[in-house]
């Protein structure tokens, strides 16, 4: 694979953050999507939100699968640490690396046949578990490294650009993920920007797992005016429950908000997440009211974008089984090795 790199050079007043980073810091190498692709808007708004939040690239461990999708790990946070897994098996990759590292911050990046297919059971598992991650599925409804057939996400009342008919239903993540206990889960156009922005912020501050399906149109293979997953068909049946706004300790990110009943939600940093829902019927930390929503929607032929559910407990996997404090590379020998005696007591527990 040819990778293009941008030039190195950049004017010298362009802003810095608070840990002197621009973003010309966390891009990637040039992008090798098709023009207007909507991953390519994904790959933006990460590198924004990376951007407002200060985050060190050192301290992000970028994780991605195959697919049109796992590519686009390539074109952002060049300088961080980042693994392609086979297909599928992004998740239980992440889980090792948490579980050895729980002081980094672990972004993934998958596609609807990447998580909704082959990967669907490492998906599940990785939910359950509560993984400490941000999982992104950039979902197009359609397999573009193939040549177009459907994926698993794609509604059974949206033809390919053939005209032909998908003879099943599909998979909807959001509603999977909120059944097996994921603590954030959000649902975006790739084309909203300032509703996009801070759902990754929020996502990326979550302790637990965080999923964003984020709608992301095929322009080569799924971008016709019978698929659900076109960019006209998205803006014009876009049913927002609600707008984000993040208020980190440090300053202030502002996002165009709704009108409707505001819910201010204290993340575990200590930061605010005020959102604004529009309507009052829509309680984001119920899930017996977020999924039959969800499935409303979905037989109004509706999409429902915005944080669909939060559980504000916040507990990840290192909670759950009681993992040591920090990182393993950086537990004492002593420990690692604390002698036969230890070696035999645990044997014997299991006599």
């Amino acid at each position: 694979m040819t990778h293009i790199l941008k030039p190195k050079f950049r004017h010298p007043n362009l802003p810095k953050n608070g840990v002197g980073l621009t973003r010309r810091d966390y891009e990637g190498v040039v992008s090798t999507l098709c023009a207007g692709c909507g991953h390519d808007s994904v790959t933006a708004a990460i590198i924004e939100a990376c951007f407002e939040m200060e985050l060190p690239a050192h301290r992000v461990a970028k994780m991605s699968g195959i697919g049109c999708s796992s590519k686009t790990t390539n074109y952002f946070l060049n300088r961080s640490h980042g693994f392609n897994s086979v297909h599928g098996r992004m998740p239980s990759v992440t889980t090792g690396a948490n579980l050895a590292n729980r002081g980094l911050v672990y972004l993934g990046v998958s596609g609807d046949g990447d998580t909704a297919s082959i990967g669907l059971g490492q998906f599940a598992h990785a939910v359950r578990r509560r993984l400490n991650m941000l999982y992104i599925c950039e979902n197009n409804g359609t397999y573009g490294l193939t040549k177009g057939q459907f994926s698993a996400t794609n509604d059974r009342a949206s033809k390919n650009r053939k005209g032909l008919d998908s003879p099943f239903d599909s998979i909807d993540l959001c509603n999977v993920a909120i059944e097996l206990g994921a603590g954030f889960v959000a649902r975006a156009f790739s084309g909203d920007k300032a509703q996009l922005v801070p759902l990754i912020i929020a996502g990326l501050k979550y302790r637990g797992f965080a999923l964003i399906d984020v709608i992301s149109p095929c322009v080569t293979f799924n971008n016709h005016t019978s698929s659900t997953k076109s960019y006209d068909y998205v803006r014009d049946h876009n049913h927002m429950v609600g707008r984000l706004d993040l208020v980190p300790e440090a300053r202030e990110i502002t996002a165009e908000s709704a009108p409707g009943v505001t819910q201010n939600v204290t993340m575990h940093d200590g930061s605010q997440m005020a959102l604004s829902a529009v309507s009052e019927d829509y309680d984001p930390t119920d899930p017996e009211t977020a999924m039959p929503e969800l499935a409303r929607f979905k037989r109004q032929g509706r999409v429902a974008t915005g944080l669909l559910y939060l559980d504000e407990r916040q507990e990840d996997l290192h909670d759950l089984i009681g993992t040591a404090p920090g990182p393993l590379n950086e537990v004492p020998a002593e420990e690692l090795c604390p002698g036969s005696d230890a070696l035999e007591a645990i044997n014997a527990a299991h006599r």
